[in-house]
């Protein structure tokens, strides 16, 4: 089977992906009605081998509505007049969410603010009270 390179380390079997064809929705004449150029890709991202199940839950967590309840990715394309650069388009799609997904998000360190930022605060707080006082009416 031929892979699909995600990435110099990870790579997923095309055999994976299963590809069909329907008309395509939208303006474009009699070929509108005639050829299937529309392409349906589905991956079953939890069957795969191919991606460890962190990444599995990333990608679940990306994917939102495109997920099925079983688990299944479905990508729709069908920007292109042709059906093998639809398919074209709808591998480079999943290849470019599986990138996302594999990219592991830099757990955030918690600081604490320096005396300079908390002054700076109090500062701006106290100067825009000020602007607010000045802008009230007094009655003498």
């Amino acid at each position: 089977m031929a892979k699909i390179e995600i990435t110099e380390r990870q790579a997923i079997d095309d055999g994976e992906l299963v590809f069909s064809t329907v008309r395509a929705s939208g303006p474009g004449g009699q070929n509108v009605n005639k050829v299937e150029t529309a392409v349906e890709l589905r991956f079953d991202v939890w069957a795969s081998p191919s991606l460890d199940d962190e990444t599995k839950r990333r990608l679940s967590r990306l994917a939102g509505s495109r997920l099925t309840g079983d688990g299944v990715l479905v990508l729709f394309a069908q920007r292109f007049r042709t059906q093998n650069r639809n398919k074209e388009d709808a591998i480079a799609r999943l290849v470019a969410l599986i990138a996302k997904a594999l990219e592991r998000e830099k757990p955030r360190v918690k600081t604490r603010p320096t005396l300079a930022s908390r002054k700076r605060r109090v500062d701006s707080k106290v100067k825009h009270g000020a602007t607010k006082r000045l802008r009230q009416s007094r009655e003498d």
